[in-house]
């Protein structure tokens, strides 16, 4: 390959055409992404998924800034910033994303936001983050086009990378002066959540100012006034109306709330062939409606599959990752509500995001890797946790003030389960914002310019890029068996098998600096040939042991091709 790439750009010089090389370099990409592609399968319960804002992540096309007259002075972080759909496919391009090992990106919402702003005390504030509706069947000017997203598909698919769609079901937007309540019909609008039963957890508003969708009604509601108008002044009001009718008349679903809205969901799957939903507030919603909706999300899968079968990546199905607010792994398949159990893993879900990494993030490592193995092994078997450590709503991350970014990313990506990377995990984005209240802090656009110029930060990234790649190169370190090869120093073991792929790996961490032996003995045979990927070096199993002298604490081990 390398060869190959040389000759190319031999002969592009030659032509003195700039142009030729990088279309060159281009060409061997492609080849080398669908090698890769082909030589490892991609496991989402090992996946190592990358989680942004939207707006806060790059900006794509500073014209599209502001629209909808959004120009209230809003509080600190409150307001939006600029970052696209067209930001996101640049970094995919550039090959951030494929650097930094990620082969799926989670993005929050991109449909149409309400148009107003609010004022909570924290100063007034915008949609933003992609969780205030106004209209699903629009993508907000704001984030870019429907053709900017279907872009963003096809070019993460192209290197290997999954999309996972935000989604929202339980609530519209605020009502503010330019955004009226949804028909009674549609919506509550209270009480306020407890969140101290099933019904005062699922059958209210999140917060006050939240209308929550009617999602347990089966009663046929009209589409509201507004959105009708709407469609009708945008020119597309007989297109929807005939895909509604075409999508009850298959399904024999009544016309109520959540079936809308399943049908405006899963277009996004129909007409761009994304592999997956990260659903928002789950408990929050009668946990039919999700079966509801994975049911309908892996129809369209199956029927975008069907009219693009040269775009298949793989024969995985539709995957669904819920956030079930204070789920952790420790509990198994059900979440307990006080007064009633669910298991939301029953009701359409392969994986539920993991609340408790945060916490155990600071026990030892094997305490940390043996708790999760044996979770996964047992009360998990063949679904998944997404473990995260820092995330765009939870006040209490491990390592707020970034002090220990190194082991962060060990915990984070060395742990069994899949991984969410929450973007600026590997630079060490502040998070702590002078001037921003509450989640906002966490919010803040992504440090482009000190990775770019501060040394640290680019030591940091390169750890988070090394084990990142180890990880996405090897399904056995997220979705494969653990095994303690040797206490101290500490060396570890991760098997895979599926099908006729087998994948094996060994990991030392908190190793001494300088000369060192890692036990490998009834894992890696004598004469086995491995690759330290962190250190780059080859070594030979002998007498039961692998010799490494450098100066990392951390060693990667491979099977030598």
């Amino acid at each position: 390959m390398k060869k190959l790439l040389a000759t190319m750009s031999i002969i592009s010089l030659l032509l003195g055409c700039k142009q030729a090389e990088k279309q060159a370099q281009k060409e061997v990409q492609v080849v080398e992404d669908k090698q890769d592609k082909k030589d490892v399968p991609f496991v989402w319960e090992g996946a190592n998924i990358y989680f942004l804002l939207t707006d806060r992540f790059n900006n794509g096309n500073p014209e599209k800034n502001i629209n909808f007259d959004r120009t209230e002075e809003t509080g600190v972080l409150r307001g939006f910033e600029g970052g696209d759909l067209q930001g996101i496919t640049q970094k995919i391009e550039e090959g951030y994303f494929t650097d930094l090992g990620i082969n799926a990106i989670w993005f929050t919402p991109v449909v149409e936001q309400v148009h107003g702003a609010t004022d909570e005390g924290t100063g007034k504030t915008y949609g933003y983050h992609g969780y205030w509706t106004k209209d699903w069947t629009a993508i907000d000017p704001n984030f870019g086009t429907r053709k900017d997203l279907e872009q963003l598909v096809k070019t993460a698919h192209a290197k290997g990378i999954r999309i996972l769609l935000d989604v929202v079901l339980n609530h519209t937007g605020p009502v503010t002066e330019k955004d009226p309540v949804w028909p009674e019909d549609w919506v509550r609008t209270d009480p306020t959540c407890e969140f101290t039963t099933y019904e005062n957890t699922t059958a209210c508003t999140l917060v006050d100012n939240l209308p929550d969708i009617l999602t347990e009604s089966d009663e046929a509601v009209e589409l509201p006034d507004a959105l009708l108008a709407k469609w009708k002044k945008e020119g597309r009001l007989s297109q929807e109306l005939d895909e509604l009718q075409l999508f009850f008349e298959r399904t024999g679903y009544p016309r109520a709330p959540r079936f809308y809205i399943i049908k405006w969901l899963t277009d996004y799957i129909n007409d761009f062939g994304v592999d997956g939903f990260r659903v928002d507030t789950v408990k929050h919603v009668n946990e039919n409606a999700w079966a509801e909706l994975q049911k309908e999300a892996q129809y369209a899968f199956d029927t975008w599959k069907k009219k693009h079968k040269d775009q298949i990546l793989d024969d995985n199905p539709f995957y669904m990752v819920g956030e079930v607010y204070n789920y952790g792994i420790s509990g198994g398949r059900e979440f307990d509500f006080g007064d009633k159990k669910v298991d939301f893993f029953d009701n359409g879900f392969k994986s539920l995001i993991n609340f408790e990494l945060k916490t155990d993030a600071n026990k030892d490592y094997e305490t940390i890797f043996k708790k999760y193995n044996r979770l996964l092994n047992t009360k998990l078997k063949d679904k998944s946790v997404l473990n995260y450590l820092t995330s765009h709503d939870d006040g209490a991350p491990f390592d707020k003030e970034r002090k220990k970014p190194y082991r962060a990313a060990n915990v984070l990506l060395l742990t069994p389960g899949a991984s969410q990377v929450y973007y600026g995990d590997e630079t060490s984005r502040n998070l702590i914002i002078e001037g921003a209240e509450g989640d906002a802090t966490l919010r803040s656009f992504m440090n482009w310019e000190e990775l770019d110029s501060v040394p640290e930060i680019q030591k940091i990234h390169k750890h988070w890029q090394k084990l990142g790649q180890f990880r996405r190169n090897h399904p056995a370190v997220g979705a494969g068996k653990h095994n303690r090869l040797a206490k101290s120093p500490y060396v570890f073991s991760r098997s895979y098998a599926q099908g006729d792929f087998k994948d094996k790996v060994v990991i030392g961490l908190d190793l001494p600096k300088g000369k060192k032996s890692l036990w490998v003995k009834g894992f890696f045979g004598d004469g086995t040939k491995l690759y330290d990927t962190y250190s780059e070096t080859e070594v030979t199993v002998t007498k039961g042991k692998v010799v490494l002298d450098n100066q990392f604490d951390i060693a990667l081990l491979e099977l030598v091709d």
